[in-house]
């Protein structure tokens, strides 16, 4: 990313401009479309939080440990963790004839190798208990191409927590195909990473817009702990 590898990790400085912050407040009354939660009906799903993506800057592992406070205090509070991974085959005809044979095989093979806890970053704090899921698509809501809707579909989720990288591709398609399959989207701001902050700003204003609501860190923990005490 910006900086190159070795950069301190830090997160996004992030904003949403007021006059979006207008533009929803007039139309229903209130900033944000959520609240609060129950925490039990809330799913954190981190998105593609492999070493792949590592590498690519600081914004990365910025966002490491804000996921990691969301995991513990969901779980705490009764509700899921879901990890999602790459799933890892030979690339498609598709992504072969748009991306070429070199990086096709290469965002193929981004998931990595051995077993699921193996593959994702290793500062994350993954427990028992926790769901489990793969995607071969930009989405983990796709029809067909995620095993995240099967895991969850026990679970009477209705909320989603929606972390990981990277906030314009994958993480904004899973935001995009979430809210249209009717759950409450909550994208936390310095929970997901892209290439710079304005790329990252970009979709946040995306998904304030139009798919759900945009929140902090802390917000979503208040959520949680106020979903929690009731």
């Amino acid at each position: 990313m910006d900086d190159g590898g070795m950069a301190a990790p830090r997160p996004h400085d992030w904003s949403i401009e007021g006059r979006e912050y207008a533009r929803q407040e007039a139309r229903r009354g209130r900033r944000y479309a959520y609240d609060d939660l129950d925490p039990a009906r809330t799913a954190l799903v981190v998105v593609d939080m492999v070493p792949f993506f590592a590498d690519a800057g600081p914004y990365f592992r910025g966002v490491v440990p804000n996921i990691n406070a969301l995991a513990g205090a969901l779980r705490d509070a009764g509700g899921t963790v879901a990890w999602v991974l790459p799933a890892v085959g030979p690339p498609s005809d598709w992504a072969v004839g748009f991306f070429g044979d070199s990086v096709a095989a290469m965002f193929a093979a981004s998931g990595g190798v051995g077993s699921p806890r193996e593959r994702l970053w290793h500062e994350l704090d993954a427990r028992a208990g926790d769901v489990w899921a793969e995607k071969s698509a930009s989405s983990a809501f796709f029809p067909g191409r995620s095993t995240l809707p099967a895991g969850l579909a026990d679970r009477d989720v209705d909320t989603l927590l929606i972390t990981g990288v990277v906030t314009s591709v994958c993480c904004e398609s899973t935001a995009r195909d979430a809210a249209t399959l009717g759950y409450r989207v909550v994208f936390v701001a310095d929970g997901t990473a892209d290439v710079r902050d304005s790329v990252h700003n970009a979709t946040l204003r995306t998904v304030y817009r139009t798919f759900g609501d945009v929140r902090s860190t802390a917000d979503a923990l208040g959520m949680i702990a106020g979903g929690a005490s009731k």
